[in-house]
């Protein structure tokens, strides 16, 4: 297969490429070369999508059997990329977010669940971010996939809504903030219960899955995100193991956290009291083939990526993870 990669330099893109080139595929990367690495192996094209001559410069290149597009956040952006680029390729797979839907984080979310309403044409400045509801982030995606369907319509165009994806590499800072954190050792704020279920998938595991979507041809929108098999403490438990820490987590109640003024998701990553957070159905995915790991290997071949990279929490983007003297305070109380 011939693949052509938007991105492909960072976390799940990359992915993808190491992914495609194990498969023996002929692996095409269009990015601006600024940010993240190019895998050895792929075919590399300088350029900015946001740049028409680029694009068609990029066009006559092709063709390839498939794109994916890991680097597509504005819709009109998207709609442009993918009329440039349908003559030369058959299939178009965008990556999405479970936040393009109308009810995350607030209800169960299926497929069959509705998506935000976004013109296929909208520009960066469409939506709103809406406390415990809808962002301009997940408006613009919903827009982004009407426009992979207006240009490849449904029988050539892929859809993944990927939930929270962890793993090695990862650039959010989640995962690393909470292995860092503990590996300092003492009393650690835990959040909420131990044994709350949680959804979390591995970049990895994303990667197989669009592949294997490619392989097969699959039309549709599928919903990516873990088994819910894994709980806060399983999480929480293996980043100890995996650290080899003696830290103490201390499971707070969340009006504790909220006294406190703790900002859900980011001052302690993967906190959110809202329902439907962690409530997502992936049958459909399952069905078609996904497979997810364990969160303990996640969480150890995370340990080990930051380790070996030497990674610290100065590293960490500035607005992941409570600060110490606040930890401290929650303690004490």
């Amino acid at each position: 297969m011939r693949l052509l990669v938007l991105g492909g330099s960072l976390f799940v893109g990359r992915g993808i490429v190491a992914d495609a080139l194990a498969r023996g595929w002929e692996v095409t990367v269009f990015n601006r070369g600024r940010s993240g690495t190019d895998l050895p192996g792929a075919k590399v094209i300088h350029g900015d999508r946001w740049n028409r001559a680029d694009l068609e410069r990029l066009a006559a290149s092709g063709p390839w059997d498939a794109v994916v597009d890991v680097s597509g956040y504005v819709p009109r952006n998207v709609l442009e990329a993918a009329s440039v680029l349908e003559p030369a390729t058959g299939r178009y797979l965008f990556i999405s977010t479970l936040s393009a839907y109308q009810g995350w984080p607030i209800e169960p979310l299926s497929e069959a669940s509705p998506i935000l309403e976004c013109p296929p044409d909208a520009d960066d400045t469409f939506g709103e971010d809406v406390k415990d509801g809808p962002s301009r982030y997940g408006y613009q995606k919903a827009g982004c996939e009407r426009a992979v369907l207006q240009v490849f319509g449904p029988g050539r165009s892929t859809v993944l809504r990927l939930g929270v994806v962890l793993g090695p590499e990862e650039y959010v800072g989640r995962l690393p903030w909470w292995l860092l954190r503990i590996a300092e050792g003492g009393r650690v704020v835990a959040p909420e219960r131990s044994d709350r279920s949680i959804q979390p998938v591995d970049a990895r595991d994303v990667a197989e899955f669009a592949a294997d979507a490619l392989a097969r041809s699959l039309d549709g929108a599928f919903n990516v995100a873990g088994s819910g098999e894994a709980t806060f403490g399983d999480f929480l438990g293996a980043c100890v193991k995996a650290t080899g820490s003696d830290a103490e987590l201390v499971w707070t109640p969340s009006d504790v956290l909220t006294d406190h003024g703790v900002r859900q998701w980011n001052e302690l990553p993967l906190w959110r009291t809202t329902p439907g957070t962690w409530n997502t159905s992936s049958a459909k995915a399952r069905a078609a083939g996904l497979t997810t790991r364990p969160i303990a290997d996640t969480v150890a071949d995370t340990w080990t990526w930051v380790t070996e990279s030497g990674l610290t929490r100065d590293q960490i983007p500035e607005d992941m993870g409570i600060a110490p003297e606040k930890e401290r305070r929650i303690l004490d109380r």
